[in-house]
């Protein structure tokens, strides 16, 4: 096992593997830019490293200066977080070529699981349902075309370097399909360098399922079931929950194994996401992967009572995984509600917390990166915490959060709280039919 890891995130995430290094007798080594020189992150790691401005690009994206921080430090190991570069295969490669650990899949996998057109060959190869859409890449708007008359509208155009909603396009009918093609390609070069496209079938109305899974450098893979994540704004999560209320045991089982098939077809290690969307009739099609441990991974360890992020470290050490298939169970439901910091415009709302007051008992987790006094910078994302609950049942588990939202409390800040609350309360969410496109349709609002 590694004595010293270096953290290459901030905020929550960065707090929560400092957190797993400590309950495991690791030194931690948090890094921060200027404007996060007070983050919790920053005061609670066993030591603490600069790494440059307040802009990303030059502090948490500057993968030289994150690597000159590890070595200086004498880590044996870097730990991406989510976000920044927790998925940048070029990253990973120049940990490995610095004698450094990346705790999380080799640089090929990443580059292959990351490439939307790549990974939908992949998937393909396992058995893995597949959205009906283009065989690899559209190059120009003609071939698009083509596809969308073969494919029939509504049709989606994603970015094949995607990710967190950026580059999607949706279109209705042929006359849309050419300035959402070229407004889908400048949004894709602009946030991934990378503008090229691939065309999907729109599902309507879907649900959006994930796999939680977990590999070893032995070949052994494993899913800790599923979570449905789909109470979103603009591609956005805001709340998700384990088990998804609505998904037949026979679907979870299937789709669980497609998670674990394709995971053990790219030869997967460590932790990872599958995501799948869902139809009316159950209908599950592969969406992508996400090589990271995701936002949402503590309603899993709730149900499951396993810390993915021990995990991962234990499997980085190059560790086989400790448990067994048959081992992992789930135990009642969880349900997470993210806290940003954002007026009710859904505007970000940094400035400075003039007091808070976060939740507590029976059932109730809040991994947060804030403290009365702090100042949220206004250089990264919205999120300042996340409020997760347990409950033997999905009544008990959305009982204790309705409850528990309804003592958060934040003053100086404007927080997604109310907002999130309207949604607990809201019939929809209490009976589980919800799906993707709820909030604009106002489904939570009746």
């Amino acid at each position: 096992m590694f004595s010293k890891i270096l953290i290459a995130n901030r905020g929550e995430i960065a707090v929560r593997v400092i957190r797993a290094c400590r309950d495991m007798g690791i030194a931690s080594v948090a890094v921060y830019s200027e404007a996060d020189r007070e983050a919790l992150h920053a005061q609670i790691a066993d030591e603490a490293v600069c790494i440059g401005p307040a802009q990303a690009k030059d502090s948490y994206l500057n993968a030289d200066n994150l690597i000159e921080a590890a070595l200086g430090a004498g880590a044996q190991a870097i730990h991406p977080g989510y976000g920044f570069l927790s998925e940048n295969a070029d990253f990973a490669q120049k940990c490995e070529e610095n004698g450094l650990i990346f705790i999380g899949p080799k640089a090929d996998v990443i580059r292959k699981l990351g490439d939307k057109a790549s990974a939908k060959e992949m998937a393909k190869r396992a058995g893995v349902p597949l959205t009906p859409g283009s065989n690899g890449v559209v190059r120009n708007v003609v071939e698009a075309a083509q596809w969308a008359d073969k494919i029939g509208y509504p049709v989606m155009i994603k970015a094949s370097a995607g990710g967190g909603g950026k580059g999607i396009r949706v279109v209705e009918c042929e006359g849309k399909l050419e300035a959402a093609f070229q407004s889908a390609a400048a949004e894709a070069q602009a946030n991934f360098g990378d503008d090229r496209l691939y065309m999907e079938k729109l599902i309507q109305h879907p649900r959006h399922v994930e796999v939680q899974i977990m590999g070893d450098a032995f070949g052994n893979v494993v899913h800790l079931f599923d979570r449905d994540c789909s109470v979103q704004r603009r591609h956005q999560k805001l709340i998700e929950e384990a088990p998804a209320p609505f998904l037949r045991e026979k679907v979870r089982r299937r789709m669980c194994s497609c998670a674990v098939a394709l995971a053990k077809e790219a030869g997967y290690q460590g932790a990872g996401t599958v995501e799948f969307l869902v139809d009316d009739e159950q209908n599950f099609y592969f969406c992508e992967m996400n090589t990271r441990i995701q936002v949402e991974h503590p309603v899993t360890e709730m149900v499951t009572g396993i810390d993915l992020v021990a995990m991962q470290l234990h499997v980085a050490a190059g560790e086989p995984l400790a448990v067994k298939q048959k081992e992992i169970t789930l135990h009642g439901a969880a349900m997470e509600c993210r806290i940003n910091a954002e007026n009710k415009d859904f505007a970000p709302c940094p400035g400075t917390i003039a007091s808070m007051h976060l939740a507590g008992g029976i059932g109730v987790r809040v991994d947060c990166a804030v403290y009365q006094g702090y100042t949220i910078p206004p250089y990264y994302d919205s999120m300042i915490g996340k409020l997760i609950v347990h409950g033997n049942t999905r009544a008990e588990a959305l009982a204790r959060m309705k409850r528990a939202m309804s003592e958060m409390l934040f003053e100086g800040v404007e927080t997604s709280v109310d907002y999130q609350l309207s949604i607990l309360l809201s019939k929809a969410f209490a009976n589980g039919s919800y799906h993707t496109d709820s909030i604009e349709n106002g489904d939570f609002l009746r």
